[in-house]
């Protein structure tokens, strides 16, 4: 009986139809995160008229969906490192897509804020568990590439929140853009038939005819490959505890640079996402405009994403990082100077580039720096951490609009916790890889 390498195999593996399929697969469930965390943003106006809330009030109830996402990331990552990711995964799904749903009949703000909280957990949840997944299949070259093309459904799912609710809410109100989110419920038996579980809980887990079906998919010019001893190293983690482990081996300072740089950008992505419709509002742009920035935001994402991945393979995440959250920090200040109507698009599309984009980013970069065992772990509490951050954004543009300042002072002080990331994303990551 040969011995079997898979770390190697994928890594050596062509793109294939097996991958073109994952990547299918796990860009559809972020699509669907992406849809039911801007949605928020896409309610907002109306929802701050309908019951007249304050915008702090409107801030604090935004916040409630990214407590729950906090909660999940850091509870649903290392647990699928225990059960496996495809059964966490369907969780998380559940979660989020069926209390989105039922959001549209909340009549409070207790209801209202309830809802959103749940939904968090699986919103939340479910992005460090597709990040692993889809790491754990791709081809090495193309590797940061293809986490970054598929967190990019992400702001697909946003832009059709905003498309959604443009047509929607002026004729069926705010509620049906949370009857959409059904969706994805529907669709679970489809998805958890095509999706594959973890190679590296397959193998741990002696279903080894199950590997060998999904291997020889992966290369088929192999030829049978059901009937090997399947070697798989699940890496380097000192403790038993995985989140002890994120501080073992070298990597106590990337660990909390990378959770520094997550706080910092989820900052600014949720402040903008939140606040950027009102905010063009008050700037006096109709809604119908305020929100075609918002589309624009998560088409700039998109190419930011893609275009970042694609560098990160030629060079290295950490570098294009540092560039993307210079920029971020830049184009965000510039928010606020009056500028001609094509000029501030280019500028929104440069921060969704840049902002977002560097979360997706980020995703691909941790999920190959930690090990195997504590990978899910790993990108499970930088996003809980990175939480906290966006926790705060909403708020953050609740209080700044409480004070009635000069519109520029809002976008500035979105702008600072990209330079904070900045500094920290270029002290992370400098020892203690170990990509296997």
């Amino acid at each position: 009986m040969s011995q079997i390498d898979v770390h190697k195999l994928i890594d050596e593996a062509r793109f294939n139809k097996f991958h073109w399929g994952l990547l299918f697969w796990c860009g559809l469930i972020i699509i669907f995160d992406g849809y039911d965390l801007v949605i928020y943003g896409v309610v907002l106006p109306k929802l701050m008229a309908e019951w007249q809330l304050s915008p702090m009030q409107a801030g604090t109830l935004g916040s409630y969906a990214l407590f729950g996402m906090m909660f999940g990331a850091m509870f649903f990552g290392p647990l699928s490192d225990k059960i496996g990711r495809k059964k966490t995964i369907a969780m998380c799904v559940t979660l989020f897509s069926f209390f989105t749903f039922i959001n549209g009949f909340a009549e409070n703000l207790t209801q209202f804020g309830i809802c959103r909280f749940i939904a968090g957990l699986g919103i939340g949840g479910v992005m460090p568990n597709v990040v692993a997944l889809m790491t754990e299949y791709s081809p090495k070259k193309i590797r940061s590439l293809l986490v970054t093309i598929m967190f990019s459904g992400y702001s697909v799912g946003g832009m059709l929140s905003a498309g959604v609710g443009i047509y929607l809410i002026p004729t069926y109100g705010w509620p049906s853009v949370f009857f959409v989110a059904i969706i994805p419920l529907l669709l679970l038996p489809i998805i958890l038939y095509y999706l594959p579980e973890s190679p590296g809980f397959l193998i741990k887990s002696n279903r080894n005819s199950d590997a060998g079906k999904i291997l020889k998919k992966i290369a088929p010019e192999r030829g049978t490959l059901l009937s090997n001893e399947y070697i798989y190293p699940l890496g380097k983690a000192s403790s038993s505890v995985p989140l002890v482990s994120l501080f073992k081996d070298g990597r106590v300072l990337s660990t909390l640079m990378f959770w520094t740089s997550f706080f910092m950008c989820l900052l600014m992505v949720y402040a903008l996402g939140s606040w950027l419709p009102k905010l063009m509002n008050k700037a006096g742009y109709e809604m119908g405009s305020s929100l075609i920035f918002l589309m624009v935001l998560n088409i700039g994402a998109i190419f930011g994403a893609v275009g970042g991945g694609w560098l990160a393979d030629k060079f290295h995440p950490r570098k294009v990082l540092t560039i993307f959250f210079i920029c971020a920090a830049a184009s965000i200040s510039l928010l606020g100077v009056k500028s001609p109507f094509i000029v501030l698009n280019l500028l929104v599309a440069i921060a969704g580039a840049t902002t977002i984009g560097s979360q997706i980013l980020l995703y691909a970069y941790v999920a190959q720096y930690y090990p195997l065992k504590i990978r899910s772990t790993g990108i499970g509490w930088a996003s809980g951490i990175g939480r906290v951050g966006a926790i705060l954004g909403p708020v953050l543009g609740g209080t700044l609009l409480s004070l009635g300042l000069p519109l520029e002072f809002n976008f500035y002080a979105f702008a600072i916790p990209g330079a904070i990331a900045c500094i920290a994303i270029s002290l992370a990551g400098k020892s203690g890889h170990d990509g296997k």
